[in-house]
């Protein structure tokens, strides 16, 4: 008699613990079997604990072309998805962290991503930037690029060939007040059809695990009126991906509603830029009515919570906009958030809303500190944003282990010797996966999988 197996297409078979949250609040852990056809999509999951799993192993492997098995004590977890990365600014990371905004912008920020017109200089960069967040388990990221076309269709084809899914859209700011003279687009019509072209040549790109082109105006006080039109046009003509930012700060606030008499929201909205594939990153000055819009519009919010410490003047309620229907994921803003690591982005999220929660000035009674009721995140939240929220706001199969999905995954050594994780006590899943989110390095990742395929690989003392 045959089985359902014998008419799957069994490519790989990859045998591990593992943990994920499909769900919110839903944690599972186990250890299976992952069934991946030849572009690496999980084409079933098969778990120990299910009737005749010795029986079904043996079948399967003698099935597949590849057979990988994790070794006991190591565990998988999805891998990681950075909604928000401007490419070009990771060599300033950590620089000027402590300067206004305006300081880091104008003496740090636009000179830098201005030398990304020297083609030489990107490759090294972006070549750099890929390996370095594979190698902290982001499989898939979000990327902005600059406003130069040849740099941006460069970092698109080094995730393409890395094995990175990349999302990477080519800047656009022509606004001649907002930006400065050696760093803009030089004219609106310029900027469109760049765009567009740029558009166009990521869209034959073929990598199997995806590169995608995003529309990507910096900001609304850095574009005119007529590129904002014409950037919405082309997200309907083209159905891609959007990103900007939305509603960051307070003088982005201020300067949006002084120049259209409307918020940030509306205003993207009005153009077009709000849709299903659009990732506005920050938020943070998001109103009750801007969640509405986001949730009607069905597009997501990248949180940015190490980064918000430095430039947004506030703290993201996620909580809120999660029940409002909002898609919230997780992201690094490279270099406005020093780290590239979504682990430490995890901590920081968590960390921040404990404090939007409970306010923040002791010398003020506990009621009047200014707290935000019921906005706490757990560490499984946090989980949740970097890994299935991620997927979801980019509106692909990708973030967590279920059928239909592509196999992503990051598999930790919490006994490695550089690095070894405490577990003295606590060994229910929970605890296992706390500390492997609160403690883990870089040593711990010893590989990365993307789409099926192996794309990073620590070698070494063990």
């Amino acid at each position: 008699m045959k089985g359902p197996m014998d008419k799957m297409m069994i490519d790989k078979v990859i045998e591990a613990d593992f943990f994920h949250v499909p769900t919110p609040k839903t944690l599972e852990f186990g250890h299976g079997l992952f069934l991946l056809n030849e572009r690496g999509m999980i084409e079933a999951l098969i778990l120990e604990k299910q009737p005749d799993f010795d029986r079904i192993k043996a079948d399967v492997i003698q099935q597949a072309n590849t057979v990988v098995t994790i070794p006991k004590g190591q565990v998988l977890l999805p891998g990681f998805i950075d909604l928000h990365v401007h490419a070009p600014q990771w060599p300033q990371a950590g620089i000027a962290l402590d300067e206004p905004l305006a300081t880091w912008l104008e003496e740090c920020t636009f000179p830098l991503e201005a030398k990304y017109a020297d083609l030489t200089f990107a490759k090294t960069v972006y070549q750099d930037l890929v390996q370095q967040l594979l190698s902290r388990g982001t499989t898939t990221a979000l990327y902005f690029a600059t406003v130069h076309l040849e740099a941006s269709l460069a970092l698109a084809e080094i995730c393409g060939r890395m094995g990175q899914r990349g999302l990477v859209g080519k800047v656009v700011m022509d606004h001649v007040e907002t930006t400065p003279d050696f760093y803009r687009d030089e004219s609106s019509k310029q900027a469109l059809a760049e765009t567009e072209a740029f558009i166009q040549a990521v869209k034959k790109m073929e990598y199997i695990q995806g590169v995608y082109p995003v529309i990507t105006p910096r900001f609304v006080p850095s574009c005119t009126e007529e590129v904002l039109a014409g950037l919405g046009k082309l997200a309907a003509t083209y159905q891609v991906h959007v990103q900007s930012h939305c509603s960051e700060s307070q003088w982005e606030h201020d300067h949006v509603y002084a120049r259209f008499g409307k918020r940030d929201t509306q205003v993207l909205a009005d153009f077009g830029l709000l849709t299903r594939k659009s990732v506005m990153a920050h938020g943070n000055f998001l109103t009750h009515e801007d969640g509405e819009i986001f949730h009607e519009h069905q597009s997501a919010v990248a949180h940015c919570p190490i980064s918000n410490t430095y430039f947004a003047n506030s703290v993201l309620p996620v909580k809120r906009l999660q029940s409002q229907g909002v898609t919230v994921g997780l992201g690094s803003d490279i270099s406005g958030g020093f780290s590239p690591s979504l682990y430490e982005n995890i901590r920081q999220a968590v960390m921040s809303s404990r404090l939007l929660e409970e306010g923040v000035d002791a010398n003020k009674p506990l009621a009047e500190r200014g707290g935000l009721e019921n906005s706490r995140l757990s560490l499984l939240d946090a989980f949740y944003l970097a890994t299935t929220a991620g997927g979801q706001a980019l509106d692909l199969p990708i973030g967590c282990f279920k059928v239909g999905f592509a196999f992503d995954a990051q598999v930790i050594d919490p006994t490695h010797s550089h690095n070894p994780l405490p577990n003295f006590a606590f060994d229910q899943a929970e605890a296992q996966l706390a500390r492997i989110l609160y403690l883990s390095d870089q040593s711990n990742i010893r590989q990365v999988f993307v789409q099926g395929k192996l794309v990073h690989e620590k070698q070494g003392e063990r």
